[in-house]
């Protein structure tokens, strides 16, 4: 009898918090992992399971898939193309999927631009039921990509101008996911916008981690051009990996990053991390104390 969650992306910012949320409500959990090294391995809630898995390589689909119901489904950084998934949401509908909840954007569904957008209309066009999940910008991308020039330049090197972002916790999503998952009759062909409780700009954000960290940070709000270009040649990330992380920020200085929603309240009837929360519980990252994140400790 198939009744397991495959979760892509497992030790991720999201995918970890979707598997050890899962596991705290009695779901079987099969983390996907491209490389089964120790390491990786260690990263995996030991309560669950794992599996090889690659979206380029469609030879680990079948074993991947063996024995589940349900797919939380994240689309990989270094794939942008969203006809890189096609194959595996093929898979998925061959193996009778009863629910796939897919990490997408806030205000895609108005925004083909991002491959999030593509992505979700192949699944419904597939027929597989889904329930989209639609955050606002990660807290996490501060203790994650942009950690670098806070933790060593006490600088946010972000080119979001002067707009607003209703930040979330990463934690916060995997939580609402896993209650996706969990109800999967009950959440057939939704779609749940979820927001942090507060809407920020970015030179709020520095007074925040100023105040907490005891250090001046600030906000140099880049162009578009100098942020592509350090993230290039200075950080060495992919192009297809800085382009649409550009993207997101060309969009969000069109301000589609700032709504406040109740939909995570609705969802786990549980309030949302505020950001002063999530920095004060991460300072030593923001200082360099420590190397690691957190651990995400729900609000009830």
């Amino acid at each position: 009898m198939k009744n397991k969650v495959l979760v892509t992306g497992a030790t991720g910012n999201v995918g970890r918090f979707v598997c050890s949320s899962l596991l705290d409500m009695g779901q079987q959990v099969s983390a996907a992992l491209s490389q089964l090294t120790e390491k990786k391995i260690s990263e995996v809630d030991s309560r669950g399971e794992y599996v090889r898995f690659d979206f380029t390589d469609p030879s680990t689909f079948e074993a991947a898939l063996k024995d589940v119901d349900r797919v939380f489904l994240m689309r990989p950084p270094h794939l942008g193309k969203p006809e890189d998934l096609k194959p595996f949401i093929d898979a998925m509908k061959a193996a009778g999927i009863k629910l796939v909840s897919f990490l997408s954007l806030m205000g895609v569904e108005n925004n083909p631009v991002p491959p999030h957008h593509k992505i979700e209309k192949y699944i419904e066009k597939a027929g597989i039921p889904y329930a989209h999940i639609r955050p606002g910008f990660f807290m996490q991308n501060l203790t994650g990509v942009h950690l670098d020039e806070i933790r060593d330049r006490s600088e946010i090197f972000i080119p979001a101008g002067k707009s607003r972002c209703s930040f979330i916790d990463a934690g916060d999503i995997g939580y609402s996911a896993a209650v996706l998952l969990a109800n999967p009759e009950k959440y057939k062909n939704t779609a749940h916008t979820i927001t942090g409780p507060e809407s920020l700009d970015y030179y709020q954000i520095a007074d925040i981690l100023t105040k907490v960290i005891d250090r001046k940070v600030t906000y140099s709000n880049p162009s578009v051009f100098r942020f592509r270009k350090h993230m290039r040649e200075v950080r060495g990330f992919d192009k297809s990996y800085v382009n649409v992380t550009t993207m997101l920020y060309l969009m969000t200085r069109l301000g589609t990053a700032s709504r406040v929603t109740e939909d995570f309240y609705k969802l786990t009837g549980r309030k949302p991390k505020n950001f002063q929360t999530f920095a004060g519980k991460n300072a030593a990252l923001f200082t360099g104390t420590v190397h690691h994140f957190q651990a995400y400790q729900p609000v009830k």
